[in-house]
């Protein structure tokens, strides 16, 4: 069994398409992120940069005890291998993988993520900061467009944890500012994922923590307004409770 620590973010969503796809039993347990469950003690000794998603492998290979795991792409990681799928055994072909795997980490993930702060978020409209994700988040998916040329799936003929990273970050192409029209590689990689039943599963799944009430203020402070200071008075006040 899988414990799977969820909310329905980009980040969120890798992990339940890697689940569904794979068929590994297990349970979400939602860590609601606007009203800072994220910081919980009992959390963090799961995931010590109070992010979600995080895992817990209550039958890990090695026969020992309950193992946590988190970042999204550790834990896509640790599943593929856990299960064999997913993810290539042979050199080049896991290399391909992982490249793009760190591609999405490092790049379109944290690329695509500022530009929904600057663009949505920010408490001032700041236009360098706007044009400036929305420049980079538009140059990644010229990448991906290039990559997919001549491709079914980014690393080839095979669908992989590659394609499960990226995926739910280009789910918001509109909120990113971008055409996905511009992109034809993209998009048909883009509707042919959408439509795997797996995918649909996965985002059925977020539906019960999908109606959440409108960002707030508050929710705004929680999310976006953290030092290691205030990270570590919360910790300290739920080890009070």
């Amino acid at each position: 069994m899988i414990d799977l620590y969820y909310w329905p973010t980009p980040n969120g969503h890798k992990i339940t398409l890697f689940l569904e796809e794979s068929g590994l039993e297990y349970r979400i347990i939602p860590v609601n992120i606007g009203a800072g469950d994220q910081f919980k003690p009992d959390f963090l000794k799961i995931s010590p940069n109070n992010k979600m998603p995080a895992i817990v492998d209550h039958a890990p290979s090695d026969g020992g005890d309950a193992l946590p795991v988190f970042e999204s792409g550790a834990i896509l990681v640790y599943l593929a291998e856990k299960t064999g799928k997913l993810l290539p055994n042979d050199l080049r072909g896991r290399k391909t993988v992982l490249e793009w795997l760190c591609w999405q980490v490092g790049g379109l993930g944290p690329m695509a993520g500022q530009n929904h702060h600057f663009s949505n978020y920010a408490p001032e409209k700041i236009p360098y900061a706007i044009d400036r994700y929305v420049k980079e988040t538009n140059r990644l998916y010229g990448v991906l467009d290039r990559r997919l040329a001549g491709r079914k799936f980014i690393a080839g003929d095979d669908y992989t944890i590659a394609d499960i990273a990226a995926y739910p970050w280009i789910v918001s192409w509109k909120a990113q500012q971008q055409n996905l029209d511009e992109f034809p590689n993209v998009k048909r990689w883009f509707e042919a994922i959408g439509n795997r039943p797996a995918t649909v599963s996965a985002y059925a799944k977020a539906q019960p923590y999908s109606g959440q009430p409108a960002m707030t203020e508050e929710s705004k402070k929680i999310l976006f307004g953290q030092t290691a200071e205030s990270v570590r008075a919360r910790a300290d006040s739920g080890d009070a409770a």
